[in-house]
């Protein structure tokens, strides 16, 4: 296992009281680095334009990186250029590129990493839901065009739902798109019946679902999808806020259940894609739970 990060990510401030606050990634690095006092950490490089450009437009990638920003800019209510997002936006996804070129060379089998702004409500031309670069798309569409990858699953189990990675991929046959979320909440897709070109599979949970919801969700269904693709790479969107205790949302999943799922993921990345995994943090606004549920993804993954 190696994990990714950059200070630049902690350099990103959407302003006070935003939940997407600094003090999130520095919960989870301090963590981190408490739990596992051997893993290794890498600085995280930046991306290219040309790597963004494989999955957004040319337009959200200047408005992103060449909008000045000495004032906080709002793109909408809840996404917010400042000083430094561009940089540590630039970095979130040079990390997951990073990652995925690691796995693939069969320098590690595991990845995680740690950064921010989180990245799943981005789609192709539009930053949204505090998501400035689609991270978890990047590393995909890496993983396809720069390694020659046939079938990259991502899995994303924040409890938001990734609209932005289902929109990008809903027409790309070599991606996987699996997704637990709270419905209703924000963005108010994410749908059972939304089913892509057949790659797409969504597992709605009704507010007040714990942890035994969330583990049927992915037993009965994603996971045997999963499992049926036969991922050469998995790719997974993180988020931590489907904890009881997180205050944006309203399901009850435990820090046990996130380390349950993390290892029924790594036993398929074992069983299909010759260990190869690598994981990105998304959202999650409990600084306690952030704490727990990092530690026990990792645990669950093999660290």
């Amino acid at each position: 296992m190696r994990i990714y990060s950059h200070p630049a990510c902690l350099r990103h401030d959407p302003g006070a009281g935003h939940p997407e606050a600094i003090a999130r990634l520095q919960a989870v690095i301090e963590a981190l680095r408490a739990a596992f006092p051997a893993i290794e950490w890498r600085d995280a490089p930046l991306a290219t334009r040309e790597q963004l450009a494989r999955v957004h437009t040319r337009e959200l990638i200047a408005t992103v990186l060449d909008t000045p920003a000495a004032q906080p800019v709002r793109l909408d209510e809840d996404t917010v250029l400042a000083s430094g997002s561009a940089d540590a936006a630039l970095h979130a996804s040079g990390a997951a590129i990073a990652a995925v070129d690691a796995v693939c060379a069969g320098e590690i089998t595991r990845a995680f990493c740690a950064v921010r702004p989180p990245g799943h409500h981005a789609t192709a031309g539009t930053a949204m839901g505090f998501c400035l670069f689609n991270q978890v798309a990047v590393a995909a569409a890496h993983a396809l065009a720069a390694h020659g990858l046939e079938r990259v699953a991502i899995v994303d189990f924040d409890v938001h739902h990734g609209n932005g990675t289902q929109a990008i991929f809903e027409s790309e046959p070599r991606v996987l798109y699996a997704s637990s979320h709270q419905a209703p909440l924000y963005p108010g897709t994410g749908l059972a019946s939304e089913r892509g070109a057949g790659n797409v599979f969504n597992a709605p949970l009704a507010p007040g679902s714990g942890g035994p919801d969330f583990r049927a969700a992915w037993s009965g269904e994603l996971l045997p999808a999963i499992d049926a693709f036969a991922p050469q790479l998995l790719l997974v969107s993180a988020g931590f806020d489907a904890h009881r205790l997180d205050p944006l949302a309203d399901l009850c999943v435990e820090a046990r259940d996130y380390h349950w799922l993390s290892a029924e993921l790594a036993r398929l990345a074992d069983r299909h894609a010759h260990g190869r995994l690598v994981s990105m943090l998304e959202g999650g606004y409990s600084l306690t739970a952030l704490r727990e549920c990092s530690v026990a993804h990792l645990q669950g993954l093999g660290v």
